[in-house]
């Protein structure tokens, strides 16, 4: 350790260990958090000192062998719990791609899938005998989901929706998983069934065969290509010409579909918001984790990095006394704390309206979809 760091660390009067625990929620989250970490931190094949050499294509099958030994690690430990399960993925550095499956396919089905779809679905896709990635994003539209143009039109002569992509803007595009790992994906959709548009709702999609993983007919999916980050994910894109898939393949625990094609409405339309809701509270942390790297980072370097003699023939002046640097620095420290303070509070409300959802009270889902994504942009703009 550079002799700067070591002197100004002892000139602070923080316990830090307090800090610590703060930041992870107390001191048995810290002790946890550091345990799991270990797992990835003691395997070779978690390694990153390379990572930033690596071709895109490199980077991607190097993400492909972490996310590999991610779930043999899982299993090995009989970790289960989605929280710990999150924590070992953080804990690799990387986008894995295969994580669109733990983090929107399966919850999407364990919130909207009735009981006879959790049971259908849920084993295959927590043992990884299918991946999932969440079809949402189009080309031509983001966060104006009411503008989303994929439409699952349905045939009551055969009991079938068929999807199709209408225009290049309807194209999905971004999904991560979907370039080339993923098997199945919940697309959003426009449900139009005895000519009537009833709005977007989300239908489970297989994308490629079990069999040798090809695109199935009437199937165009890929990757997006080339991007500035983001290297080890796959985001792709998916077009959809007449694919069918059967009635039962729309998530319905709160809209349904009945055979004869007579629609029933949710108890509010903004219920199928409730994955992208629980992915803005996770953006929020992971906007204050981002944040707080580069700021740890920058303030080190500041340390340990000198620039100009205030006196002829003394040391040269560390950058971090200088106030210009403090300025840029210290606000965005701040920031960083104040993110990750905001992240679990965003993350605990989600928790509160996911179990009032389940009990059918449905009063604080407004609020939770404008917090989200308010903080979602705001979050992301200061980081």
């Amino acid at each position: 350790m550079a002799k700067e760091l070591q002197q100004e660390r002892e000139r602070s009067t923080l316990n830090i260990e307090e800090v610590t625990n703060m930041l992870d929620g107390g001191e048995y989250f810290t002790e946890r958090r550091r345990r799991l970490s270990k797992v990835v931190s003691d395997d070779p094949v978690f390694r990153q000192d390379d990572r930033y050499y690596l071709s895109g294509e490199e980077a991607f099958d190097r993400a492909m062998e972490k996310s590999i030994r991610y779930i043999e690690r899982c299993r090995e430990l009989d970790i289960t719990d989605g929280m710990e399960r999150n924590i070992v993925k953080h804990a690799t550095g990387e986008e894995l791609p295969i994580g669109l499956n733990e983090t929107m396919f399966i919850p999407t089905i364990e919130g909207q899938g009735t009981e006879d779809q959790k049971k259908k679905w849920l084993p295959p896709a927590n043992s990884y005998q299918i991946i999932g990635a969440y079809a949402q994003t189009e080309l031509g539209h983001g966060t104006n989901l009411r503008g989303l143009e994929t439409v699952a039109t349905y045939d009551p002569t055969t009991q079938e929706f068929v999807l199709n992509t209408p225009t290049l803007t309807a194209t999905k595009w971004w999904p991560g998983t979907l370039g080339h790992v993923a098997t199945h994906a919940i697309v959003v959709a426009r449900l139009v069934t005895l000519g009537h548009d009833h709005g977007i709702h989300p239908f489970i999609v297989q994308v490629r065969s079990l069999e040798d993983h090809t695109p199935l007919p009437g199937v165009r999916v890929g990757d997006i290509g080339p991007k500035f980050g983001y290297f080890g994910m796959d985001n792709g894109f998916l077009q959809l010409d007449n694919v069918r898939i059967p009635r039962d393949h729309m998530l319905m625990k709160y809209a349904q579909v009945a055979p004869n094609g007579v629609y029933s409405k949710p108890p509010t339309d903004k219920i199928t918001y409730g994955t992208m809701v629980q992915v803005r509270s996770g953006i929020v942390i992971y906007c204050a984790r981002a944040l707080s790297k580069a700021v740890t980072i920058a303030v080190r370097y500041s340390v340990v990095r000198r620039q100009g003699q205030e006196t002829t023939g003394g040391p040269e002046t560390q950058v971090l006394d200088y106030q210009t640097q403090q300025y840029k620095l210290l606000p965005l420290l701040s920031i960083a704390y104040a993110l990750n303070m905001a992240g679990v509070y965003m993350f605990r409300l989600f928790l509160t309206c996911r179990s009032e959802i389940a009990e059918g009270n449905l009063e604080s889902l407004p609020e939770l979809h404008a917090t989200s994504a308010g903080l979602k942009s705001f979050s992301a703009e200061l980081s």
